[in-house]
This record gives C-alpha cells, sequence and structure tokens, in this order.
C-alpha cells in the first residue's frame, strides 16, 4: 500500500535565515510507537542504527541529512556504541556535533543509545565485559556525544570470562548513578538472557531491551528460541541488519557487486553473496513487489509482523534509504501464503557475524 502523497511525512524545512533545521511538524503523525516489552518505554518501530557511514570516512553533512530526515519520519531512537566509526568514537563524536548543531532544543523527544563490549583501546581494560571497562566506556562516550545521560546502554557481547554477576552489576550501577535510564543486551542467547535478566531483577534494574541480529536470511533467534524468551519475560527488542545488511535490497539483484558493504571491506562478508542467495533475494524480491513494497519495506516488515519484535534497526547511506524503509510501515500484514512463501525461500543463509558472542 502507498499513502496519499497528502499523508506522508513532510522533508525538514530550513530556517535559511537562521541556517538552523526545523523539524516537521508532522513528525509524530504516521510513525507507530511501541511499548519496549512491559516497560513504560516506547520504541519508534523503526529506529536509526550509526554502525556504518557515521565515521570519518562519511561527509558529516550526509550524516546531518540522514539523522534530519529520520527524525522528521518520526525516527526518534538512535543507536550507537563506543567503537562505531571508523576509527571507533567517530560515531559519537559525529552524533554529538548533530546534537548540538541540529537537535538542540529537541533532546526530551530523542531516544539514545550507546553499548560497550567490544574492542575499543589498548590493554586489558578496553574491551569485553568488566565493571571497569564498561563504566569507563559509558563515561566516554557520554563525553563524546556532550550528553548528561543516555536513555538507554547496553551490555554489546556476553562475556565467557567475566561473571555475569560483575556485567549486571556493572549495568545497574550505571542506571543508577545517573549515566542511563534503562539497561539492556545485545546478541546474548536465550540461556543468558535468562540469567542475566534474573540477576538484573534481582538488582532492582531491570533488563529493558535486547538487541539481536535478525532478519529473513538470519533466524538465529527463532531456533535458539530467544526471540519466545523475550516474549516471556517480558523484554523488549530491537533487531539489527534487518535488510542482511543491505542483502535484502535492490542492490544486488543485478548479479553485479558494484556498491554497498559487499565492495566497501566491511562487515559482508566475501561468499555472502553467492549466486544461491542472490537467486533467494530475486524470488523475495517478486513477493514484495506483489505486495506493492520494496524489498527493504517488506524485509522490514517482516521483522515487525505481529508485533513481537518492538523495532527494527535500520543504517543508511542516504536520507532516501531511510524515506523508503520507513515506507515499510504502511504495509505490516502478511497473509499466511506469503508468510509461507518466504518460509520457503529464506532460510537461514549462515551469515550471522554475532553467532560466537551469543553462544556464551
Amino acid at each position: 500500500m502507498t499513502k496519499d502523497a497528502e499523508n506522508k511525512p513532510k522533508r525538514p524545512v530550513k530556517n535559511l535565515a537562521a541556517g538552523k533545521y526545523q523539524p516537521s511538524p508532522n513528525r509524530y503523525d504516521n510513525m507507530p510507537y511501541r511499548h519496549c516489552g512491559k516497560s513504560g518505554l516506547k520504541l519508534p518501530a523503526i529506529s536509526l542504527g550509526l554502525w556504518h557511514n557515521f565515521g570519518h570516512d562519511f561527509p558529516h553533512q550526509n550524516k546531518r541529512d540522514i539523522c534530519t530526515t529520520a527524525f522528521d519520519l518520526g525516527i526518534t531512537h538512535f543507536d550507537l556504541a563506543n567503537n562505531y566509526g571508523p576509527p571507533a568514537g567517530s560515531a559519537e563524536e559525529a552524533f554529538g556535533e548533530i546534537l548540538k548543531t541540529d537537535f538542540d532544543g529537541y533532546r526530551d523527544e530523542l531516544l539514545i543509545s550507546s553499548k560497550a563490549g567490544y574492542d575499543m583501546w589498548p590493554g586489558p581494560y578496553g574491551e569485553w565485559g568488566s565493571r571497569k571497562y564498561l563504566i569507563a566506556s559509558c563515561d566516554q562516550s557520554l563525553k563524546r556525544m556532550g550528553l548528561d545521560y543516555v536513555d538507554i546502554f547496553y551490555s554489546h557481547r556476553f562475556d565467557p570470562n567475566t561473571p555475569l554477576e560483575e556485567t549486571m552489576g556493572a549495568l545497574d550501577h550505571i542506571v543508577r548513578s545517573g549515566r542511563a535510564l534503562y539497561a539492556g543486551i545485545s546478541s546474548y542467547n536465550s540461556q543468558r538472557t535468562r540469567e542475566a535478566a534474573a540477576i538484573l531483577k534481582d538488582l532492582g534494574t531491570p533488563c529493558v531491551i535486547h538487541q539481536p541480529s535478525y532478519n529473513m536470511l538470519n533466524r538465529w533467534v527463532e531456533t535458539d528460541g530467544l526471540k519466545d524468551t523475550l516474549g516471556e519475560l517480558g523484554i523488549g527488542s530491537i533487531a539489527f541488519t534487518p535488510l542482511a545488511q543491505g542483502m535484502l535490497t535492490n542492490k544486488y539483484l543485478g548479479g553485479k557487486i558494484t556498491e554497498g558493504r559487499a565492495v566497501q571491506g566491511k562487515s559482508l562478508l566475501d561468499g555472502f553473496l553467492s549466486d544461491k542467495a542472490i537467486a533467494k533475494i530475486r524470488q523475495l524480491n517478486e513477493i514484495a513487489e506483489n505486495r506493492g513494497q520494496t524489498l527493504a519495506q517488506m524485509a522490514i516488515a517482516w521483522v515487525l509482523r505481529e508485533g513481537k519484535i518492538t523495532s527494527a534497526l535500520i543504517g543508511a547511506s542516504k536520507p532516501s534509504q531511510v524515506i523508503d524503509c520507513v515506507g515499510a510501515i504502511d504495509n505490516l500484514e502478511f497473509s499466511a501464503d506469503e508468510l509461507a512463501q518466504i518460509d520457503e525461500i529464506a532460510t537461514d543463509q549462515d551469515i550471522n557475524l554475532w553467532a560466537q558472542s551469543s553462544q556464551g
């Protein structure tokens, strides 16, 4: 389905005299907002991640245009981590500048998250899940963004060599000290999620959200049972890589790999875009066309189906990609026949780069 032109959110309006971005007055008219588990926190159905395209290798004006377009379309949640770049930390620095130049005065309308868990600085205290690392990293992230607090702070990955009680105790301290409002975890499997949630519950700081990778070609949250576990525990969820790092878009339908992460030496590894995978993607695109959607829109709608995933976390290299992705909210319903076709075509393609982190 396609909305009538008059119902679509307006693009950014510039105050030319002041040279300052003015958010669209219609920014909240169309985006659905969903409760994050059993908490009072609401997330937009689509959130913006700054994993790629927000480092020094990307023009700052493009970053501003992506963020302001997202906000105009009702995306209030901006997701970061200490190591996003390159170099590590530069995405948070860039977003800190955007907070000052474009989002000044709108902090209370924004949901800002960050994480720590991956390699950030040299030595034994620069990664994983120790109390020392997590608290120091949170402080550094706040400084880079110029914030007093983030809304959500995550343990970015399970640390098999640090007691889970220590890692969760650090999250509890971060919340209690006012550095963050909510605690979350990312890429923990079902068993470790249960253990982490129980510890946080005993500490009095509930686990509000989990951020796993999830898309039509990466279904580990279903086979592991994590998706059901989150529903049972009342924990919200935000799925990253809903587009399988660009595989579930129109970039590779022609078979020639000339753009995107596949040629940037980033997270889309050699072998992922096999002839077999591209053939499946073309079949999925036919289903999307029959639904009146782009492949990206259908992929996001599929992740959000049935309301079991709170938000889909997209990335973008240009504003038009944000606009396309947000178009997914126009049709989030699937027929039983469509779901059956997708299940037959889109089997797990073993593209979960974070599998080892989630095993525990």
